[in-house]
């Protein structure tokens, strides 16, 4: 008897955002299964953000929908967000607090309390490499730290879904080789999606890759696949011909 497959984590169908007369996100469609690390890539103004928001259930879409673990984000979004650990973009954090306060507040908000939840800030702070700016007042962090800070909120609760908009923003070459370290080692466990701009990243970690431009998904494919599509065999090439305007 063959073994039953497991249903995709996430699942976005015809999912469309409109400001006003402008369509951000124009019905975009696709899933994510446990192991998959998906690069969510496209220029600056493309898209991307917005389906990250809407996707982690803080915008409300115009049409379509998105689940996670099969709980719609919107119509049941406490027990989605339960299952979904989010590193939005600019990583919201009180920066008054330091690093260790602000991750007990965030794990206390989760509902862990006593030694657990200090079993699981101590785990995520070692995850992020965060222990040498634990007593830190997140004000005082670099971009990079800040980052880092953002990531390990997301981690916490230890969450089957991951969707981190620009994770390795600000961070050094050591420690973006961190950041993609510890993804690759997540990634079995876990439906990753990686909202980027930097192509090396897709390489360096990404099962999967997506190009999204003017708010429609215009590739879905290994980042293999579609290097083959450029005859220099260059990922860059491929998302240049993909998304910049043509000429009249």
């Amino acid at each position: 008897m063959a073994a039953e497959t497991e249903p995709p984590l996430i699942v976005i169908s015809g999912l469309t955002k409109r400001f006003g007369s402008f369509t951000a996100v124009d019905n975009v469609s696709f899933s994510v299964a446990r192991g998959e690390v998906l690069g969510f890539l496209g220029p600056n103004g493309a898209g991307k953000s917005t389906t990250m928001r809407m996707l982690a259930g803080f915008m409300t879409p115009t049409a379509g929908t998105a689940s996670i673990c099969g709980h719609d984000v919107q119509s049941d979004g406490v027990a989605a967000r339960k299952m979904l650990g989010f590193l939005p973009e600019g990583a919201p954090t009180y920066p008054e607090m330091t690093v260790l306060g602000f991750l007990n507040f965030c794990a206390a908000i989760r509902g862990f309390d006593g030694g657990e939840r200090a079993d699981r800030v101590d785990h995520a702070i070692g995850l992020t490499t965060l222990a040498g700016v634990r007593l830190q007042p997140v004000e005082t962090l670099s971009k990079g730290f800040k980052r880092r800070v953002g990531l390990a909120q997301a981690l916490l609760h230890d969450p089957p879904v991951l969707v981190l908009d620009e994770p390795t923003d600000g961070l050094d070459p050591n420690q973006k080789h961190e950041v993609r370290t510890l993804i690759a080692r997540m990634a079995p466990q876990k439906a990753i999606v990686i909202s980027t701009h930097i192509l090396e990243e897709v390489d360096a970690v990404c099962s999967r890759a997506m190009i999204i431009s003017n708010g429609v998904v215009v590739a879905d494919a290994t980042p293999g696949e579609l290097e083959k599509r450029a005859p220099s065999g260059k990922l860059d090439d491929v998302f240049r011909e993909l998304t910049q305007p043509k000429a009249a």
